[in-house]
């Protein structure tokens, strides 16, 4: 491990700087290009749709999400590391959070683990981090729950909703968390929790006025078109560029442009 890697304490001290800098990555090539940017490099379980093409984040495993962990490590010196307990990995007992949180930050090496819940899941985050795991919380719009939940709905849109909301992430602050992702929430609510918590409030359509901020690297550079969610400001259009590169390549090896000679081994060197 780097000397300077950021960790789960130099986060939780960033409250109130309204600048730390989130996205994710689930590759060694993309944690190393993200890096040297980032305050806080989450391997998400978003990678469900973003890698295997499946409908929700509910499809992954922890073995998936440890090889993916690995490959992260692997990219990046700088950034404090976050890997997402899969769903099915906590929600039993405490006892069964504890474990796999353990067993990730043995197998992966990583500075953290994130799952999702409020009030419900306080018990389990307590838990782990008193068991030596630092812990991300996630509140708000929770991916893993959404289907049991109606769908991916915007919270806190009503009082009760709101009250909801403070109260999950008093609840999460309480047991110990280093800073909470609070996501698809109503900004007024997002920016009232922000001003109550002591902990960094990582925002994904939730609030400017957040500490921070997180998006899917696929959606924020334009690899990942199925779904474009109102949040997300594209930065880049990678996509295309991609296929463009393909269609070059395709046409140029239709009609034997490539390989040229050059590419290829044992040919004399011109003299020219």
């Amino acid at each position: 491990m780097a000397a300077s890697r950021l960790q789960s304490s130099d986060i939780r001290a960033m409250k109130g700087a309204g600048s730390v800098v989130c996205l994710t990555a689930y590759d060694t090539p993309m944690a190393k290009r993200v890096d040297r940017h980032c305050d806080l490099v989450l391997v998400g379980d978003s990678l469900a749709m973003v890698v295997y093409g499946l409908e929700t984040t509910r499809g992954v495993t922890l073995d998936i999400m440890i090889a993916h962990g690995q490959a992260v490590m692997r990219g990046t010196e700088r950034a404090c590391v976050v890997v997402d307990l899969p769903h099915g990995t906590y929600e039993d007992s405490p006892e069964h959070g504890v474990r796999s949180a353990k067993r990730v930050m043995e197998e992966t090496g990583c500075q953290a683990v994130k799952l999702e819940g409020g009030e419900e899941m306080a018990e389990t985050v307590r838990a782990i981090v008193d068991a030596g795991v630092p812990v991300l919380g996630h509140i708000g719009l929770l991916p893993q729950k959404a289907e049991h939940r109606g769908g991916f709905k915007i919270q806190g849109k009503d009082d009760a909703g709101a009250q909801q909301v403070y109260k999950d992430a008093a609840a999460i602050e309480a047991a110990g968390a280093f800073a909470i992702v609070i996501e698809g929430t109503v900004e007024t609510v997002a920016r009232e929790v922000t001003a109550r918590s002591g902990v960094p409030m990582i925002g994904i359509g939730a609030s400017p006025a957040c500490d921070g901020q997180i998006l899917v690297t696929q959606d924020m550079v334009g690899l990942f078109a199925d779904f474009t969610p109102k949040f997300v400001k594209r930065y880049a259009d990678a996509g295309k560029l991609i296929e463009d590169a393909v269609v070059a390549y395709a046409a140029d090896v239709r009609d034997g442009s490539f390989p040229a000679l050059e590419h290829c081994f044992g040919v004399p060197k011109s003299k020219d």
